[in-house]
């Protein structure tokens, strides 16, 4: 077959003197080998990926076939030595955008995955349950990598303001426990990791999340353990609102040594069961905003 000069359409002058904040690709879906230090075996994630960078007023378009080729390379990399956490692996892809995209200033990775962790039901018995693993990582030509770890965790709220009024208009006594309507919560919680920092692990965050519900939640329940799940949420009502709060809260105790600017974001969303809307809350902020 005879060899064509073809055109290069996406490097020719753009049209309009519009620059452009993020130009990609996403939904990307591939197999990353994670092994945390410590671990003798690596984890297979399955992980959905967004690549974006940033695209000047002057050209038409980006290559986006780079970016999926750069994957493809950092994935066969991992394939021979697996990556030590997610957000390592999005900042290292992150750094590449910038020398595929040599007219790029700016890139962003944000990947996610499903988790699994150990639990123990309120049976005693042990098992899996599911979470999702998030990440992101965002670098600049002149200044460095920012990189990301989070969790998303689902759990249970109970709503503290029908409680009492139905403990008012209901005539309980000071130890019972008056019925409430609950939400199934979903919480995001993400940090900033400093540098080489290894203290911020996926673990540890959905154990903060988790215990700032009501209650958690389980995939497996007997009916005495899905009436005592029921009736300890109920001992424990919670705003949205508080969710959050708790959340800082926990975070503050457990990252005394992360510095200041460490940046902190966490994102909560109640599913109402009395309403046709949820409640939601966030807090976008940094270690030592909350130290004051």
């Amino acid at each position: 077959m005879k060899s064509l000069d073809l055109p290069d359409v996406q490097s020719s002058p753009s049209q309009s003197n519009f620059k452009l904040t993020r130009v990609g690709v996403t939904g990307v879906k591939k197999l990353v080998n994670v092994r945390r230090p410590g671990r003798a075996v690596a984890i297979p994630l399955v992980v959905k990926m967004d690549l974006f960078v940033d695209l000047p007023a002057f050209q038409k378009g980006s290559h986006m076939s780079r970016n999926l080729e750069l994957v493809s390379e950092v994935i066969d990399a991992d394939l021979q030595q697996p990556v030590s956490d997610l957000e390592t692996f999005c900042a290292k892809t992150a750094k590449l955008l910038l020398k595929k995209h040599e007219y790029a200033t700016f890139s962003e990775v944000k990947a996610e995955a499903d988790y699994f962790l150990e639990r123990t039901y309120p049976s005693g018995n042990k098992g899996l349950e599911p979470y999702k693993l998030v990440a992101e990582a965002r670098a600049h030509k002149d200044d460095g990598v920012k990189k990301l770890i989070g969790v998303r965790v689902i759990g249970m709220t109970t709503c503290p303001c029908a409680r009492e009024v139905i403990k008012a208009i209901g005539d309980y006594k000071k130890d019972e426990v008056p019925p409430t309507h609950n939400q199934r919560n979903i919480t995001t919680l993400m940090i900033e990791v400093p540098g080489d920092d290894k203290s911020v692990d996926a673990n540890d965050l959905i154990d903060i999340v988790e215990d700032s519900f009501s209650s958690p939640t389980y995939s497996i329940l007997k009916r005495r353990e899905e009436g005592q799940l029921v009736f300890d949420a109920h001992k424990n009502p919670k705003f949205v609102e508080d969710v959050v709060r708790d959340i800082l809260s926990r975070i503050l105790k457990k990252y005394r040594n992360l510095p200041d600017d460490v940046l902190v974001v966490v994102r909560s969303e109640s599913e109402e069961s009395i309403h046709k809307h949820n409640a939601f809350a966030e807090r976008v902020t940094t270690l030592g905003e909350l130290r004051k």
